[in-house]
């Protein structure tokens, strides 16, 4: 019920089922781990975290965090049909209360297969023209975007969004051609700050878009202390659509 836990599951998962298919012949491993991450309900130090990121980098190990902008059901059916090694899905508590998103009420998604054989959500706030920064992150991240995107595009900043479903291994190609039409980098990533998600998708891309950046990527994540039960204090603590929109206004200060 927490993915806190599965720290308790670490050496099954890490140096059991990820080596099966590598170490011996003929033998798969078509395991799924369903786990929920995420702060936000004020569950306190050990029931908040977002520590998927342990987990990132593994041989044989997949990482998959649909968002709301997916179809995560199906999703779900697609591993099972399309994997046969291990993988973790992540599902962040506070997607399960959030209605699937599609276009409308000025915001335009779509779906585009990437090279990890499942699907990156691609969302804007205009339907026309250059965006003016790209906003990269996953799986809960996605629930502040729907707002967030409106009020940008009330003060007139166009922002495009890549969502991978498929956090590891990253399709780096599919995000990196998306990144590329704005040259101005976001990335949100709800674990504590260091060696997370965020840092290693920036540093990819700027293998692919440096001289092309107009600025440094700004990663935005937890801060790197415990989680309070204080919904006040948690809400200091996560990261928040303010911090999201607060980076983007620092990037595009950039000029």
């Amino acid at each position: 019920m927490f993915g806190d836990f599965l720290t308790l599951c670490a050496d099954q998962i890490v140096n059991h089922a990820t080596k099966f298919t590598q170490m011996y012949k003929g033998v798969s491993c078509p395991l799924i781990v369903r786990t929920p991450m995420g702060g936000g309900r004020g569950y306190g130090p050990t029931h908040s975290q977002s520590l998927e990121k342990m987990f990132l980098g593994i041989p044989g190990l997949k990482i998959i965090a649909a968002s709301h902008f997916h179809q995560p059901g199906q999703v779900l059916q697609s591993i099972v049909v399309k994997e046969s090694a291990p993988v973790i899905f992540v599902e962040h508590k506070l997607l399960y209360r959030e209605v699937l998103q599609s276009s409308g009420e000025g915001l335009f998604v779509n779906l585009l297969d990437d090279e990890s054989g499942y699907q990156t959500a691609v969302v804007k706030n205009y339907a026309e023209g250059v965006p003016d920064v790209c906003v990269i992150g996953y799986g809960g991240t996605a629930r502040w975007l729907p707002q967030l995107l409106r009020n940008m595009a009330a003060e007139e900043i166009r922002v495009i969004c890549a969502l991978p479903a498929v956090i590891d291994p990253l399709p780096l190609d599919t995000l990196a051609h998306i990144a590329r039409q704005a040259n101005r980098v976001v990335i949100m990533d709800e674990a504590y700050q260091g060696f997370n998600w965020g840092d290693g998708v920036a540093a990819a891309l700027y293998t692919k878009l440096w001289g092309s950046l107009f600025c440094p990527i700004n990663v935005v994540s937890s801060d790197r202390r415990i989680i309070p039960t204080s919904f006040e204090q948690e809400e200091q603590t996560l990261i928040s659509s303010e911090k999201i929109e607060q980076a983007i206004l620092e990037t595009l200060a950039w000029g």
